[in-house]
């Protein structure tokens, strides 16, 4: 049986970022629908009928993990008993890896010891920057310490891997500033560091504030210069990229969640919005919590759409999401044209020559640095 995850979205925040675009809902955004205190019922109900879905026998979990928006707005005990639907309908394999994210002005040491003794054993705090006045860009609304007392509450709590995700690239910040954000990462005792390229997308805030020239566009060769740092930084420290924007001290560190993903893995989303993946079909979820609440009162899975990709399309995503792992891909997977373009990569430097040796493209720190493009050459 493939390995299965449950993924479970939380769409609320107390506000909004000024550059995400996810499916997230402030208070007012919602208005009178999809009420927050009954969303652990609604989430429940629609896992009791995916099981039913199954039939006889369902994949057990191997992870779960709660994402957002903030999963930690929602009452602790509302998180467990979620996890609790989860493990009574599909159940969780012996060390399963279940996961929150959380912003590190939503928890505190209660809440974090209902979660841990809940059976979470892993949690993602939204930490971005280190620095104030960049935070402020990001419209976070946490201080810069507050990310470190987080972490080191969910240590005493017991949780066994800690996560901080930093963002590189925002306007106004600098290379010192970018190094002081690593190192203040590191400082926590983290287990693992996931470090992202601000993205300005359509629609934010953010994107209407560069359009009236308030703020400058993030530039290109400065986030390439923001990447190598980081991973020289990460490095030095001791953690070890194993995907193009995530480093871990060890192995039992990675999120293994994410490697579903990554390796082409089944999972199925609760929640407004969420993306499911079994056996090459793919659905989606009704993005907004009210309307996702009545096709349940209804009972009825509340899919809004579904797919199943080419068997072409399914070797291209290979290509994409295999490049960007350290275990690489194997050449194999590629076309004649695609190995030819691999070749020419190894000798231009993006890909390390004794893994493709071996059999397999690794890409090199620079081909890191233009791993999409690579892609593209790969796949075309």
């Amino acid at each position: 049986m493939r390995p299965f995850g449950v993924y479970v979205h939380v769409p609320f925040c107390a506000s909004r970022c000024g550059y995400c675009d996810f499916n997230t809902y402030t208070a007012s955004e919602l208005g009178g629908g999809g009420s927050r205190a009954e969303y652990a019922d609604t989430v429940a109900r629609e896992i009791r009928y995916a099981r039913a879905s199954f039939g006889e026998h369902a994949p057990v979990a191997q992870t779960v993990f709660f994402g957002g928006g903030t999963p930690t707005l929602l009452p602790a005990s509302d998180l467990v008993r979620i996890l609790d639907v989860v493990r009574e309908h599909f159940g969780l394999a012996d060390e399963a890896e279940v996961t929150t994210e959380a912003n590190p002005e939503s928890v505190d040491e209660k809440s974090l010891q209902t979660l841990r003794d809940g059976g979470f054993n892993r949690i993602s705090f939204g930490m971005q920057s280190a620095r104030p006045h960049v935070l402020a860009v990001l419209d976070r609304q946490h201080t810069p310490g507050r990310a470190a007392e987080a972490v080191a509450m969910a240590r005493a709590a017991g949780f066994e891997h800690v996560n901080v995700d930093l963002i590189y690239g925002t306007p106004g910040e600098t290379d010192d500033d970018w190094r002081a954000s690593l190192h203040a990462a590191i400082a926590t005792g983290v287990d693992h560091v996931s470090a992202y390229s601000l993205i300005v997308e359509d629609g934010t805030r953010l994107a209407a504030r560069i359009k009236r020239g308030e703020l400058p566009r993030p530039d290109d060769d400065v986030a390439a210069d923001r990447y190598v740092i980081a991973d020289e930084t990460l490095s030095a420290a001791g953690f070890e990229w194993y995907e193009v924007s995530n480093w871990a001290r060890d192995g039992a560190a990675r999120s293994r969640h994410n490697l579903l993903y990554w390796t082409d893995a089944d999972w199925w989303g609760f929640g407004p919005g969420a993306h499911s993946h079994l056996d090459g079909v793919r659905w989606w979820n009704v993005k907004h919590p009210r309307a996702y609440a009545q096709r349940l009162a209804g009972v009825e899975l509340p899919v809004d759409g579904r797919e199943e990709p080419s068997e072409l399309d399914r070797a291209l995503e290979r290509v994409m999401l295999g490049l960007r792992l350290r275990d690489g891909l194997p050449v194999g997977a590629l076309s004649a044209a695609g190995r030819a373009q691999a070749t020419a990569a190894v000798a231009e430097g993006l890909l390390d020559e004794a893994a493709y040796a071996d059999g397999r493209c690794v890409l090199t720190l620079s081909g890191r640095l233009l791993a999409d493009a690579l892609v593209r050459r790969l796949t075309d």
